[in-house]
């Protein structure tokens, strides 16, 4: 990774520590919810067995995506963030589409609102 440097600590984007806590939280959270959820009610034995399974996969999915979205990241080019943009300009054009002429079409002698004589 090009923002490495030996000697000095990983931003979190670049370390191991944030994917795997991230996935360690949702881990937890579905062992709790499939606990809960899969005894059937208080008066059962509860299913550490499905809890486990359940915060097994929920720790390795969400850590398969984590790291395949921080491999993903990108910087954005420095000559991106400079520049005046696009159509910031207040003047209006002379020509095209947007010339003066075009939005306001020539009146008739008698005007829109005049009574016809037929």
């Amino acid at each position: 990774m090009a923002d490495q440097h030996p000697g000095k600590p990983r931003r979190l984007r670049t370390s191991v520590k944030g994917p795997l806590m991230f996935s360690a939280f949702w881990a937890v959270v579905t062992f709790v919810a499939v606990l809960i959820f899969a005894s059937g009610g208080s008066a059962k034995t509860p299913r550490f067995d499905l809890a486990f399974t359940g915060a097994g996969i929920a720790f390795i999915v969400t850590l398969v995506i984590a790291a395949m979205l921080s491999m993903s990241y990108k910087e954005n080019a420095e000559h991106l963030g400079k520049g005046s943009g696009v159509n910031l300009s207040s003047k209006k054009p002379s020509h095209g589409f947007g010339a003066p002429g075009a939005q306001n079409p020539p009146a008739s002698e008698a005007g829109p609102e005049a009574p016809s004589d037929r």
